[in-house]
């Protein structure tokens, strides 16, 4: 499977943020718009944290044989065979067959869903010049933990440091690296810590999940209009 989905410049996607085991927001939305011929687009982390991680990835995984258009793309929390991640409760459930089993379905996920002017990633943005050299992209080198960890910071600068293994980058990085691919905005999750909206309103970030103690929200994109602007995403709590 390609590490980059490309999206048709037709329709709707609707993005999902991370899960983190939300059985009940999965559900709610597969059933309102996954029979809507919408693009259905889930940033990565569906398992830990959350109570039902089990049944969360069992439901997604089994929906998308059902439609083809439901893309789930990978999160960290999905890799740790190859870069341990905490919490870990779903992980430390399984028996060791099971483990082998989730991490070899985990592996075939995407890393990125491309659309006209956008691009959606699970938490960052690897440091290439051409978006088709995603799909060289291997398991665990450095711009795998680039897609899969990094944090941004609306602060100028390109790399900002690390806390916990979590690189830290800056507005310099994101503008470079957004501007060499040719995308506008960049629609992601995984940082509860960062603003909803940064750097000029060309970085998006949604959680879906109750898990945080936030607001769970989804976005619509029309595929058919170049998004320039965050402001052209509409944002729906759930």
């Amino acid at each position: 499977m390609k590490k980059v989905i490309q999206l048709p410049d037709a329709g709707k996607a609707v993005i999902v943020g991370d899960t983190h085991g939300d059985l009940q927001a999965s559900r709610s939305i597969i059933k309102q718009y996954g029979k809507r011929k919408y693009y259905v687009i889930f940033l990565g982390d569906y398992v830990d944290r959350g109570e039902k991680s089990r049944e969360n990835i069992d439901f997604l995984l089994n929906a998308k044989k059902e439609n083809s258009r439901i893309i789930l793309l990978a999160g960290n929390h999905e890799m740790n065979a190859v870069e341990p991640v905490s919490p870990s409760n779903f992980w430390e459930q399984l028996n060791q067959e099971d483990v082998l089993m989730y991490s070899e379905i985990f592996q075939d996920f995407p890393l990125a869903a491309s659309g006209n002017g956008f691009v959606a990633t699970h938490a960052g943005l690897p440091d290439l010049p051409d978006i088709e050299e995603w799909n060289k992209i291997e398991p665990g080198d450095e711009n795998w933990i680039k897609l899969l960890w990094a944090d941004f910071r609306d602060k100028d600068g390109e790399y900002l440091g690390s806390l916990l293994g979590r690189i830290k980058l800056g507005r310099d990085y994101f503008t470079r690296v957004m501007n060499a691919i040719g995308k506008n905005v960049l629609i992601r999750s995984h940082d509860p810590y960062a603003p909803e909206k940064m750097f000029n309103n060309r970085c998006l970030t949604i959680f879906t999940s109750a898990s945080y103690g936030k607001g769970r929200k989804i976005a619509i994109v029309d595929l058919s209009r170049e998004i320039d602007s965050v402001e052209k995403i509409e944002l729906i709590s759930l």
